[in-house]
């Protein structure tokens, strides 16, 4: 017979993808498939792949073989003995048709994801920025000692020298108070029991020391205060 011109539009790429293909048709889970259908349906379209003069590949042939070899197992009472079983291979088919089903999802999942230079675009180059270097002060060279000097003298630690000056301590105003006030009966001021012809410094301290031991002393009850109003002068007494 002369060769004719054959197209075939739904073509696989091997047996396999036939497998799926006629498992589809099922319209249930590939894992509750029927394999004795699955296998007839193969064989038949082997068989009409020869009626049409089809040129069919040697792993058609291959598989149509093993799959008339499986269906016969699974008709057929088992034997104990034999390794693999027909089930275990059945559940073989299965779960390789069920990998190939999920290679054929992935791939066209990234078929449909969107492709460069159809889909999306590369940004353009980018160009070049130009710089421009502007000063923004300008300072001579006494200016950057100044300012530095006045940072130097911000964080310089600072020290506090307190000046040796003469002071009257509270033991010696308090004796002072206690001894004078024995011989004063009358009310006196408190300026009258400072010592004379002392510097002022030395003056101011006595003042503040003989102010707190007339104070100790009224608590203690050997000496009396009086004061006719406040900030007025404060004056001091030996007890009635």
């Amino acid at each position: 017979m002369a060769d004719t011109l054959t197209i075939d539009i739904d073509g696989w790429e091997g047996p396999l993808d036939l497998l799926l293909a006629l498992a589809r048709t099922q319209k249930v889970d590939l894992r509750a498939i029927s394999i004795l259908q699955l296998v007839e349906q193969y064989l038949d379209f082997i068989e009409r792949a020869r009626a049409l003069q089809l040129e069919v590949a040697a792993d058609y042939l291959v598989m149509a073989a093993w799959l008339a070899y499986l269906k016969s197992a699974l008709l057929l009472p088992r034997d104990p003995e034999q390794e693999p079983s027909p089930d275990e291979l059945a559940l073989r088919l299965q779960l390789r048709l069920e990998r190939l089903e999920a290679m054929r999802e992935a791939g066209g999942r990234l078929m449909a994801g969107d492709r460069l230079g159809r889909d999306v675009f590369r940004r353009g180059a980018p160009e070049g920025l130009r710089v421009r270097r502007k000063a923004a002060w300008q300072a001579e060279l006494y200016e950057l000692i100044a300012a530095y000097g006045q940072v130097s003298a911000r964080t310089r630690p600072v020290m506090h020298v307190v000046a040796n000056r003469p002071v009257m301590t509270l033991e010696t105003a308090l004796d002072r108070l206690r001894d004078m006030i024995g011989l004063t009966p009358d009310w006196r001021a408190l300026q009258a029991f400072l010592p004379a012809g002392v510097s002022e410094p030395f003056r101011r301290s006595a003042l503040a020391s003989s102010f707190v031991a007339a104070l100790e002393l009224a608590r203690q009850g050997k000496v009396e205060l009086r004061q006719h109003e406040p900030f007025a002068p404060l004056y001091l007494r030996g007890p009635a």
